[in-house]
């Protein structure tokens, strides 16, 4: 494979009189740029974006004809009128459909949740939340007319690089309170004189609590690496989705009365998927645990089991009474370990890793999770799958 540099210099080498006299590139310059693994976007003396990768559009460097990002459009003029090349990291978000203006006559984002909740005709999916992109530009001019961007998406091997941290360090951190406890409990016992039992009891149930959590942590950690391979429909895993979901709710109904909080559930009890039973559970199991835990005590948590317009996925929705969601910690709610600030005595105690399952639950289904929040709102969590072929 023609290394990228190579390749640059092919590019920006070529001679003005090949393209100087049409409005589009020859045929070896499109060639030279589809041979590139990184996407490319080549603009005119106009600004104006003639060819286009279309990741350009999603990661957020173009829209219609136009570049969109100032950093980019700052480094096409400089090389236009000085030459040589721009070299830079930068940070986009692509900005989730839901953000912008409604179209006439199509419900809200907060009116798509309330009907999937409350069991009106065209429940749909609550909005889904974009993540930051990390790229790699090059910007350099092919001639006196195109000037060409090059980008490389290394947003992948940062995120790897951000979860492998999280992981060494939560995950230290709960291999070392047990021990800490151990420690703190065999100092009571070795005190010479007569030991306190009061403390020994203290110290003994900081132990266990200790001691659960690392078992809580190990329990999800196995269930993400289960749900890393896809799952493939066959005729022994088809599944009706009302029976997993009620299973879930039935279980965590006394946890959720001990606070005077209720669980509602309504929906289509016809709806099958293909999948893991087992998964399925603790997807769901994951969203109404972290609904209990942030609705207040003496409120309602709403389930919902729709089919959406098209009837070809069966969402799952959970509606807290919670604060929200702050919208700069929504596109990360769904990395592993990562904890936001809106917890409270009865969330404190979670590891980051619940909305992690959902996520990749969903993907190895072939579907998606997605949230509704807003602060002070509460938050509407969305799990989507597949329907079952008939």
């Amino acid at each position: 494979m023609i290394e990228l540099g190579k390749l640059w210099r092919r590019l920006t080498q070529r001679d003005v009189e090949d393209v100087e006299d049409d409005d589009t590139l020859d045929d070896t310059t499109n060639a030279l740029l589809s041979m590139l693994s990184a996407a490319s976007i080549v603009v005119d003396e106009h600004d104006e974006v003639i060819r286009a990768h279309p990741s350009a559009y999603s990661l957020g460097l173009v829209r219609e004809d136009a570049i969109i990002d100032d950093s980019v459009l700052h480094a096409i003029h400089e090389v236009r009128s000085y030459g040589g090349k721009k070299q830079f990291d930068l940070t986009t978000t692509t900005a989730p459909a839901s953000t912008a203006a409604p179209k006439a006559g199509r419900p809200t984002t907060r009116e798509i949740a309330k009907q999937a909740l409350v069991g009106q005709s065209k429940p749909v999916r609550p909005a889904t939340v974009s993540r930051p992109n990390w790229l790699k530009v090059i910007v350099g001019r092919l001639n006196e007319r195109f000037v060409v961007v090059i980008i490389s998406d290394v947003s992948e091997s940062v995120r790897f690089a951000q979860v492998r941290d999280s992981f060494i360090t939560n995950v230290s951190e709960q291999l070392l309170k047990p021990t800490q406890s151990l420690e703190a409990l065999a100092d009571s016992l070795e005190e010479s004189g007569e030991p306190d039992v009061s403390d020994i009891h203290r110290k003994t149930a900081q132990l266990r609590q200790s001691c659960s959590r690392l078992e809580h942590m190990i329990s999800d950690l196995l269930l993400l690496i289960k749900a890393q391979e896809p799952v493939l429909p066959t005729a022994d895993n088809r599944i009706n989705v009302m029976e997993q979901v009620r299973a879930v709710v039935q279980a965590h109904r006394a946890a959720a009365a001990a606070r005077g909080v209720s669980i509602e559930m309504n929906g289509d009890g016809s709806l099958c998927i293909n999948g893991d039973a087992e998964q399925i559970r603790a997807a769901v199991a994951k969203l109404v645990e972290n609904a209990i835990a942030y609705s207040p005590d003496r409120t309602t948590v709403n389930v919902s089991i729709k089919a959406n317009e098209e009837h070809t996925e069966a969402v799952v929705s959970v509606l807290d009474r919670g604060v929200g969601i702050p919208v700069g910690e929504q596109n990360r709610i769904f990395e592993r370990f990562y904890r936001g600030d809106n917890q409270n005595e009865h969330s404190q105690d979670g590891i980051g890793l619940g909305l992690a399952i959902v996520k990749h639950v969903a993907l190895t289904h072939h579907g998606s999770a997605s949230v509704w929040s807003s602060p002070g709102q509460g938050s509407t969590f969305a799990l989507v799958l597949p329907l079952a072929g008939k």
